[in-house]
């Protein structure tokens, strides 16, 4: 991998991680497109670091209180009542699905998963769904003629049964098309939170699965020698550095805004993807190229 590669990569990491629309997926693509080599789960993952420091600054604050509050918990009973407490454990048990499927799946997450045909029918399938959940939130927002706008839940409501259901949402993103953001997003959608809630939860809720992916693959890459260190650590700075900007200017989006216009990009995206590996002009696997 080349410092322009690398360079073109981190960006693409860090301005999609926090946007719908899978920055698995955009990776993947960007490499294909350009005729580069798949970078792979491992620089993917290595890289997600950089985009998951960019949560730990941004929302600093919350975390230091729910570490705090959920540490002081373990050996104090009244505690265990503190919102903050209690949010540390839903992120641990919403974590759970990600951290067995991850490992369960881990052949073909960086095998069959990465078919670029696979990455278009998630495009599509999930922006569909994230469509659908965008304008169920909508009505309740707005409301009808003969319906009053509906009071949707903020994370005061979270519990343990919405948490898991968050967690299997999030390990969906293991197969690049589906996106993290998007997948768990829309959960939090379907099950009655507003978008600010669901967006703050999710991305409370990757930190922990982000990072752990990060070292295991950390480690895998340090013993096979089979990463580029230099290049991929920058991308892994550039991607902070840009998903810093991406999730202030989402958070501030999401309070007003609609997610249609990522629904109809994805659909978009996954519908020219078909055509071009239906071409020929792109190769559905890693290392392949068109005809």
């Amino acid at each position: 991998m080349s410092w322009f590669e690398s360079l073109v990569l981190g960006l693409v990491q860090g301005l999609t991680e926090f946007l719908p629309v899978s920055s698995s997926a955009h990776l993947r693509l960007t490499a294909a497109f350009a005729g580069w080599t798949d970078p792979g789960a491992a620089f993917t993952a290595i890289t997600q670091i950089g985009t998951e420091a960019a949560v730990l600054i941004y929302f600093r604050k919350d975390i230091a209180a729910i570490l705090s509050a959920w540490t002081r918990s373990l050996v104090d009973k009244e505690r265990r009542h503190d919102p903050d407490a209690r949010m540390g454990w839903l992120v641990i048990v919403g974590s759970i699905p990600i951290g067995v499927l991850g490992v369960t799946l881990k052949d073909q997450i960086e095998g069959p998963f990465r078919d670029l045909r696979v990455t278009a029918t998630m495009l599509i399938a999930m922006g569909v769904v994230l469509g659908v959940a965008d304008r169920l939130a909508a009505r309740d927002e707005k409301g009808g003629r003969h319906r009053a706008p509906k009071q949707r839940k903020t994370l005061e409501n979270l519990n343990i049964k919405d948490g898991l259901i968050y967690g299997v949402c999030q390990a969906m993103a293991l197969i690049p098309g589906v996106s993290r953001s998007g997948a768990t997003i829309s959960g939090g959608l379907f099950l009655g939170y507003r978008r600010e809630a669901a967006a703050r939860y999710s991305f409370l809720l990757a930190v922990p699965a982000v990072l752990a992916s990060g070292v295991f693959e950390l480690k895998d890459a340090a013993e096979g020698g089979h990463v580029a260190w230099g290049p991929t650590l920058f991308a892994t700075v550039i991607a902070f550095v840009s998903g810093y900007v991406v999730i202030s200017w989402f958070m501030r989006f999401i309070s007003s805004k609609s997610f249609m216009p990522f629904v109809w990009y994805r659909i978009a995206l996954g519908i020219l993807l078909f055509m071009l590996v239906g071409a020929g002009v792109l190769g559905p696997h890693a290392g392949e190229s068109g005809s």
